[in-house]
């Protein structure tokens, strides 16, 4: 690492509590820079050597076919498929390429063909095992024996691209999904399905960016995708992988941008569908011994101090963004890989707990590539890092001894909406603890605030709505009825929104289905269920039914996301705690909670920046939006001078009904 580039640390330094650890800091950075370094042997950028997928697997050449596994402890290996009637056969034996740990073998374009199912026989000293090549870019399901096999694709004509990505510099509003619980059917719907049918539903809501979950092939469905085997097949359920193209390119034809969840936490713990023993030891991809296992996940922990790995997890960053045109990724368990007791039952209560030799830093080096690899492919590319612990530098630019991530899940906030809907009293509601955990960040990283992802509904869980009106919301959501526990859950709902999205630093998300208030949780098709679909999919006719009050929900969502501005820095105007009143201005913009469950204030006095007339532009309380409408829509508000502490201030007088939020709009001229 440079002088200059230790200088340039010194943005993330200002914390003072970090200064004792300046040298750990500088350290992890000039570890990561050296191993960037080592890689590329100094030529080139790190993201020309993250091309392992074009090397290995199975790949068309001029004169026919070639492929090419890395395997260290092999002593024997086969590929076997239809094209050897799934026999073990001399032509299509592998070799070790001498000196190496990888091993080949040529084929004649006639002896394989597109779609034709294969595997990899691979024998050790001490037993023999079939395997899915780890670098296949399709795998399948057979119905009949459930066992996974890779398949030969090689479509006659490239998929052709229709549309760029968006070059926007919009904030993120991040429209959180899963393809296969997309359709309101029971079923496992498609990628060509969400295309055609939730593509438009997303655009129309007003988000500008569409998260998919569970894109990287997982044997077990019911894993939410979270138990990858195969890194570089799009899972095979959903479609093809020109399906899932066509999808990204939609989008972009929609302006909006496409991430997904990339799992590098940890692998499945399968042989025969995974990375598991793949070459007969337990260490190839993974760490030996206890390290290698996730004991709260079952599943296989990754080596990422070895080369092989990162080639092969650097070069799975990059396939994504080349084949399918992916904008990005949101990095799953991040808090896992970092630290080697996985953060589990960590509070992170004190700096120190970042640099007590907790710390992978082989991990941490693996997460700084990573984002040097991605924004080198694209550098308008989204990464987002799902980190629990807060670890300094998490979404601090490289130049700044950080991570690179471009933003951080604020996981804070969906826990403290939460905690104050099932365990705080109405009226103990807080309104300078809800401002500041809404707004409590490092000053040099971006957030992702959110009221709740699927997390928070899996089983076990509920959506924020059914926490809110519970058994309520099955006989008490008609548009003529108006019971106590649904009029409370409707308005809080559309306040918990908007104070999360008004307050947002810089970035917004919601889980697919849960702006109109979706019901009850998250539950897959399992043996424990009886493989029942009732909780694995969306029902957007409660979204369209203009007789039931999810509607108001969902309009209400995307009337907010039409004039919420997330730009500047927020300004507390007021938080009264004994009238459960909170307000704030940002980009050019009043906003107004009244959290109070029972008392409506007349002519009450909001302090606002300077201006000339205020006009009300958004009201949760009206009827369109499940409210009672009781404030007069497009109100202009004319500010008055007081004088408060020898200063002339600007105030408007309110009128402000429990539970309802109002958003003024600064008028010009």
């Amino acid at each position: 690492m440079t002088r200059g580039s230790l200088r340039q640390c010194a943005h993330l330094l200002d914390d003072r509590y970090l200064a004792p650890y300046a040298d750990a800091i500088r350290g992890r950075a000039a570890h990561a820079d050296a191993r960037a370094l080592e890689l590329t042997g100094g030529k080139g950028r790190l993201a020309d050597w993250a091309s392992a997928h074009e090397y290995y697997g199975l790949h068309r050449t001029a004169t026919g076919w070639v492929f090419r596994e890395w395997a260290p402890n092999a002593t024997e290996m086969w590929l076997v498929g239809d094209f050897s009637e799934w026999r073990l056969l001399p032509r299509f034996r592998l070799h070790r390429i001498p000196g190496t740990d990888v091993w080949e073998q040529s084929f004649p374009a006639r002896a394989i063909n597109h779609l034709q199912f294969y595997r990899l026989e691979v024998h050790w000293r001490e037993g023999r095992g079939e395997r899915i090549p780890a670098y296949a870019r399709r795998v399948v399901q057979d119905p009949s024996t459930n066992l996974f096999c890779a398949q030969v694709w090689q479509p006659r004509k490239p998929y052709l691209w229709k549309h760029a990505a968006p070059r926007t510099r919009q904030s993120p509003r991040i429209y959180e999904a899963h393809v296969g619980m997309a359709s309101e059917e029971g079923k496992v719907a498609t990628y060509a399905e969400f295309r055609d049918n939730i593509l438009p539903r997303i655009k129309r809501a007003g988000y500008n960016v569409v998260q998919l979950m569970a894109v990287m092939e997982h044997p077990y469905y019911g894993s939410f995708g979270y138990h990858v085997s195969s890194f570089f097949a799009a899972s095979s359920r959903f479609g093809t992988p020109e399906d899932l193209k066509s999808l990204v390119d939609a989008a972009h034809g929609m302006g909006l941008r496409v991430i997904m969840d990339l799992v590098h936490s940890h692998a499945v713990k399968n042989e025969r569908d995974g990375l598991s023993l793949f070459d007969g030891t337990p260490y190839q991809y993974f760490h030996d011994g206890p390290k290698g296992w996730h004991r709260a996940w079952d599943s296989r922990c990754f080596d990422y101090g070895k080369t092989d790995v990162l080639h092969f997890l650097l070069s799975n960053c990059r396939y994504w963004l080349d084949e399918f045109h992916f904008d990005g990724y949101r990095f799953d368990g991040v808090t896992s890989m970092l630290y080697w007791d996985h953060g589990l039952g960590d509070s992170f209560t004190n700096y120190g707990m970042y640099f007590d030799g907790s710390v992978d830093d082989d991990a941490w080096c693996y997460l700084s590539l990573a984002n040097r690899v991605i924004h080198e492919v694209n550098p308008r590319a989204i990464t987002i890092a799902e980190d629990v612990s807060g670890m300094p530098g998490c979404a601090s630019p490289r130049k700044d001894c950080g991570l690179g991530f471009d933003y951080r899940m604020a996981m804070g906030v969906p826990d403290y909406w939460f905690k104050l809907a099932e365990k705080v009293r109405d009226e103990d509601w807080n309104m300078h603890g809800l401002y500041y955990e809404l707004t409590n960040k490092r000053e040099e990283e971006k957030v992702v605030s959110y009221v709740e992802s699927h997390d928070q509904a899996l089983v076990g869980g509920k959506t924020f709505f059914f926490q809110l009106v519970d058994s309520a919301v099955y006989y008490g959501m008609g548009v003529d009825q108006h019971g106590l526990e649904i009029e409370r859950g409707i308005a809080l709902h559309k306040m918990a929104r908007l104070a999360t999205l008004a307050l947002a630093r810089n970035a917004y998300l919601n889980f697919m289905g849960n702006e109109f208030g979706h019901p009850e949780w998250i539950d897959f098709p399992r043996a424990e269920n009886g493989w029942n679909y009732d909780h694995a999919r969306r029902q957007w006719s409660l979204r369209d039914d203009p007789g039931l009050r999810f509607k108001a929900l969902g309009d209400f969502d995307e009337a907010m996301l039409g004039v919420v501005r997330s730009e500047g820095e927020p300004v507390q105007l007021c938080a009264n705690d004994g009238d459960k009143v909170l307000a704030f201005w940002r980009d050019g913009l009043v906003y107004v909670f009244n959290f109070n469950a029972t008392e409506s204030f007349t002519d009450y006095g909001i302090m606002v920046p300077p201006g000339k007339r205020f006009r009300l532009v958004l009201d949760t309380d009206e009827i369109r939006f499940g409210g009672q409408g009781r404030i007069k829509p497009r109100q202009v508000f004319t500010p008055e001078p007081v004088v408060k502490d020898n200063e002339r201030v600007d105030y408007v007088r309110l009128y402000l009904p429990a539970r309802t939020a109002l958003v003024l709009a600064r008028q010009r001229g």
